[in-house]
This record gives structure tokens, sequence and C-alpha cells, in this order.
């Protein structure tokens, strides 16, 4: 069975936890107590020298790094697919999982950790604007990008979709109005079974 080393508040451990209920994908998970710092403990680094959340194992192979695993995990259990069957349909969703973690998560980050776990009086009010600006600028490209579509590649929800899903989330905490299109795309997103059973309790 599969095994993922994952924080429930992690975003990028969330895409991965999505994708095991979106494909019902049996495997046992296990929460890495980054409070603890858990992260930095040798038996875990031995898995993932990175320190980061998620990893996957796959009997005695390790994968970290969640876009690496979704595409895993879409390779090994390609069904249903999350994926377009068209070489461009495929090479439009890798763009825009590629675009969502240079433009959206970074940034998305910036913010959120702050906000999330950090006393007000250690944010770095400058950082967290200039994040804003990007994130909403990139927003603006995905409105067009949409248009009157359901969702972001073709016809239907692919791996696409679910990366920019967590994110997503935080759009409220991070004070940005999403554009028309990307509004309704995200309520969308986030009314998914594989979202709400995920949706991180702060």
């Amino acid at each position: 069975m599969l095994k993922l080393h994952y924080h429930p508040f992690s975003t990028y451990s969330r895409r991965v936890t999505m994708a095991m209920i979106e494909k019902q994908i049996p495997y046992e998970s296990v929460i890495v107590d980054m409070a603890a710092r858990e992260h930095r403990a040798p038996s875990y680094l031995a898995l993932n020298p990175y320190g980061r959340v998620p990893t996957l194992v796959d009997g005695d192979f390790v994968l970290y790094e969640s876009t690496a695993i979704l595409n895993y995990l879409e390779a090994t259990y390609p069904s249903p697919a999350l994926l377009p069957a068209d070489t461009r349909g495929r090479a439009q969703a890798d763009a825009a999982m590629k675009l969502c973690d240079l433009q959206m998560s970074r940034q998305t980050g910036t913010i959120i950790f702050p906000k999330r776990f950090m006393p007000k009086e250690r944010w770095d009010l400058a950082a967290i604007a200039q994040a804003k600006t990007e994130i909403e600028k990139h927003l603006a490209i995905v409105e067009a990008q949409l248009g009157a579509r359901e969702f972001l590649v073709g016809d239907r929800y692919t791996l696409a979709d679910l990366c920019y899903t967590p994110f997503l989330q935080f759009l409220p905490l991070m004070e940005i109005s999403a554009p028309p299109a990307v509004a309704a795309w995200s309520e969308r997103l986030l009314s998914r079974p594989s979202a709400l059973q995920t949706k991180p309790a702060a």
C-alpha cells in the first residue's frame, strides 16, 4: 500500500490527498509533526532531504514534490483520468500546473503563512502587498483563459484545477476578490467532495 507522509495544514499535501480521493486510491497516511520538527529528523530527511511535505513511498520507491507525485499517481492509477487524453491537452495541463506553482502558490505562501501562524507584528507587509499584486495579476490572466468554461483545461476537471484548489481556499484570508469567472470556478472546485474532505481546520 502507498504511504503518504504529509501535514494536514500543508497546501501541497492537500493536492495529493485530494488526488487520492478523486482516484479512490487506498493509502496509509503518516502525519509529519512539523511543529515538533519531525520534518528535520534524520529518519525523515533520509526520505526527503529537503525536509518538506508531502513525500510518497511506494514500496522501495520514494517521491517528493507534489506535482511529481500527482503525475506519478496519474500514470500508475490512470482511471479515473485526471489529465486529458490528447497530447495538446496534457501539455496545457502541465503548463497550468507549472504556472500555478510559479505565479500563485509561492505568493500565496508569502501571505497565508504569516497570517495563519505568526503574530501580526512579525508580518512583512511589503512582501505581502507584492505577493497580493502578483496573484491578482495572475488571476486576471486565468480569468481570460477560463472565459465561459467550467474548468481550466478542456471540458472537465483535471490536475490543473486540482493544483489550484488549496490556494483558492485562501482568497478570503488574502483579501483578494476574484474576478467573476475565477470566482465561479473556485466555488465549483471547493465544493467537490475531495476538497470538502481535505479542507483545513485552520
